[in-house]
């Protein structure tokens, strides 16, 4: 069988759809920062106020007051007031059922990093079900419930809100 070249192969599908309403490419505008998924790290694991958050991580003070305002602005933490004895009354975060939503792909990214980037004595923290102590594991399924273990699996389509692509440049060449 010849091997492709650029003139005998089709353009993907995806050419033709419009990337500007993508709900991956927005929600990597909320996450897509390194600091703010270490900040959810630590809010997933019980580290909820703002001085153990900048110990634990190492995050420097103003990048943690950044980004503890853009995810409570986004409704993915919320601010809860607490007031050790003695002390003025201070916020801790806490996640809300949006940023609850957030911990499949959390543990996803993890897995990715515990079976490429670990270290060779293995992952620095195993995530495992409360109820019965066995590890967690990510999986993709289908809505008839097949479980998808190759990602050439997965294909994608337009959805309700796709919209056509309309390559600008070529829009403005051809008006010249």
């Amino acid at each position: 069988m010849p091997t492709p070249t650029a003139s005998t192969t089709t353009a993907p599908t995806a050419l033709e759809w419009s990337v500007d309403n993508c709900s991956l490419g927005r929600t990597m505008a909320i996450l897509g920062e390194r600091w703010t998924v270490v900040v959810l790290r630590e809010v997933f694991l019980g580290v909820r106020r703002f001085d153990d958050i900048r110990r634990h991580a190492g995050i420097p003070r103003q990048v943690l007051t950044n980004r503890l305002s853009s995810l409570v602005e986004v409704g993915i933490l919320q601010k809860v007031p607490y007031r050790a004895d003695g002390a003025r009354t201070r916020s801790e975060y806490r996640l809300t059922a949006r940023g609850l939503e957030l911990q499949p792909i959390l543990l996803a990214v993890t897995a990715w990093g515990d079976r490429h980037l670990a270290d060779p004595e293995g992952p620095a923290r195993e995530f495992v079900h409360r109820g019965c102590g066995e590890q967690l594991h990510v999986e993709v399924r289908c809505a008839q419930g097949h479980q998808l273990d190759d990602p050439r699996e997965v294909d994608g389509r337009p959805g309700p809100g796709a919209r056509p692509f309309v390559d600008a440049q070529a829009r403005e060449r051809a008006s010249r």
